[in-house]
């Protein structure tokens, strides 16, 4: 038995049934095979919102980038997603869109962009076989000059009214549910390895415990001794 596994078998000895359970169940459906990416939403209950969206749709990472809103959760809205989602935030440096973007092409990502003002494929058409992260603009703007300079494709959520786009929590859970739809059609690898489970559930298992932390390292230091 690998270290880790040897590690979450500890916390499963003190958490109950019913979480070991959820833990397993959750876990197994979750995917870095895409992530999101806002930039700049200074609107407190959307951003919260597409949080939410994120742990519903099965999204384990979500990228922050502030460079003139700071970003704030709403308990209310984000009902604890903000637990279960690993969030990163970029709001260091002359131009956290950059850091951000570079980071995630760094690590194989392909930066989709959404924006109705484009000409590029819909949400339902462009190629999902290689990781990708998806970014949302602010509600006003849209996405940034620097978005638009840095992404490798452009999707847009087909529309048939006479207002020009959707609400950005709207569009976030429109587009998640979509692609979910795709990948759970397809026949690519995109849910978490084994391993990554194994990590998110030993994660998980010290946020629910007051002393996870401590115990981890009990339990490292445990089996790595014998």
């Amino acid at each position: 038995m690998e270290a880790n596994e040897k590690v979450l078998q500890e916390f499963y000895g003190i958490i109950s049934e019913s979480k070991q359970e959820m833990f397993d169940r959750i876990a197994a459906e979750r995917t870095k095979h895409f992530t999101v990416v806002m930039e700049n939403i200074y609107q407190e209950h959307n951003a919260s919102a597409v949080l939410r969206s994120c742990d519903c749709f099965g999204i384990q990472e979500l990228h922050v980038i502030e460079k003139d809103n700071q970003y704030k959760v709403q308990r209310d809205i984000a009902l604890g997603a903000g637990r279960w989602v690993d969030m990163y935030n970029y709001d260091k440096g002359d131009s956290p869109t950059v850091d951000c973007i570079s980071k995630l092409k760094a690590k194989g990502y392909k930066i989709i962009a959404t924006t109705p003002h484009t000409n590029d494929v819909t949400i339902n058409e462009f190629d999902i076989t290689k990781p990708f992260a998806l970014v949302f603009g602010t509600e006003r703007r849209g996405i940034s000059e620097e978005i638009k300079e840095l992404a490798d494709e452009f999707v847009k959520i087909p529309m048939y009214g006479f207002t020009e786009s959707f609400n950005i929590s709207v569009s976030a859970a429109i587009s998640l549910n979509v692609v979910r739809e795709r990948l759970e059609k397809s026949n690519l690898n995109w849910k978490l390895s084994k391993e990554e489970q194994t990590k998110l559930k030993i994660k998980w298992s010290k946020k629910i415990l007051k002393a996870g932390v401590e115990l981890e390292k009990l339990f490292i230091e445990k089996h790595s001794s014998k």
